[in-house]
């Protein structure tokens, strides 16, 4: 009989942990957790019962239970190595690999001669560094600061607009970057495309959208004609304060701008990536955003200014 502190006789506990462990052997985890709930009722200080629950909650994917029963475990038999690898085992299963190599490390203390728990910590600590390689990618992958690498350009257009305009245009212009490496992050391409800031007074919007595709305008020296000499157009009927073209370099068969000899050279490698130019009247820019792969993940890197006198990807469209 139970005694009112939920005590029992040790020979009911260990028999219903010999039923839990026959259905654990046999695959059947939930039926073996509530065979090991049913013997911790009856020997609740019973270190080896709670390590057994989480084990069977770890093959469940009930990870926060099993983590609980793998502490308990610990702090019922600290010195106990099975245990602290169990706790590890868990903790591995959480993708929280720093504290499993914690909890391995103590393990291995109790049996140093244990080469199971050896290897974990050498595969989890391998695990642990490209874990933190994969978070600073994804860090740097929402940190490009577009607005402080465009200051120079903040500070041409205040010079030339009212602080108004000067403002619209900065931040349409930031946009356009930004939207452009969002896309390129999630999918590695751009689709070529002129964005113009329109004026809400003048614009008739029923006409003019603010994006023109520009998709065959890099084919040959024809269709590159042909795409600047409809862009002036645009932007002049339009009423466009301004336009941001975006293009990768891979689409670029012509004007192959970074091809040129001495002084026109090309300086960054070989980089994939983009080109962003921005025109307006009296105003004219032209950046590259590099990207490369980390971790797999495809990662832009800061834009870098490029003369446009060297680079221009398209002619003057405001004249």
């Amino acid at each position: 009989m139970a005694d009112g502190n939920g005590g029992g006789p040790p020979e009911a506990a260990a028999a219903l942990k010999d039923q839990g462990n026959e259905q654990f052997k046999a695959g059947s985890y939930l039926k073996a957790a509530a065979l090991y709930t049913q013997a911790i009722k009856l020997d609740p200080d019973n270190a080896t019962l709670y390590s057994n629950r989480a084990a069977a909650f770890l093959q469940l994917v009930k990870l926060s239970k099993a983590l609980a029963d793998a502490e308990t475990t610990v702090k019922l038999k600290p010195q106990w190595e099975k245990g602290h690898f169990r706790k590890g085992c868990v903790l591995e299963a959480m993708e929280r690999y720093d504290e499993a190599i914690s909890a391995f490390q103590i393990a291995l203390q109790h049996n140093p001669q244990n080469t199971e728990v050896s290897r974990k910590i050498k595969r989890l600590s391998q695990l642990a560094r490209e874990k933190k390689r994969a978070v600073d990618v994804e860090s740097m992958r929402s940190n490009v600061d577009i607005g402080k690498n465009l200051k120079s350009l903040k500070t041409e257009l205040a010079a030339k607009w009212d602080a108004e305009t000067a403002q619209s245009i900065f931040s349409f212009t930031v946009n356009v970057m930004e939207s452009a490496i969002k896309v390129w992050h999630d999918t590695g391409n751009l689709d070529p495309k002129v964005n113009f800031l329109l004026d809400d007074q003048k614009t008739d919007t029923e006409k003019y959208a603010p994006i023109v595709n520009i998709d065959k305008a890099f084919e040959s020296p024809h269709t590159h004609s042909d795409c600047y000499t409809y862009l002036r157009q645009y932007a002049e009927l339009s009423y466009a304060k301004a336009a941001c073209m975006v293009a990768p370099k891979s689409v670029i068969s012509y004007p192959q701008v970074w091809k040129g000899q001495g002084s026109r050279k090309w300086k960054l490698d070989q980089s994939d990536g983009f080109f962003v130019q921005f025109e307006s009247s009296g105003l004219r820019k032209i950046w590259f955003v590099p990207s490369t792969k980390e971790k797999d993940r495809t990662l832009c890197r800061s834009p870098e200014a490029l003369d446009i006198g060297i680079h221009e990807v398209l002619p003057r469209i405001f004249i």
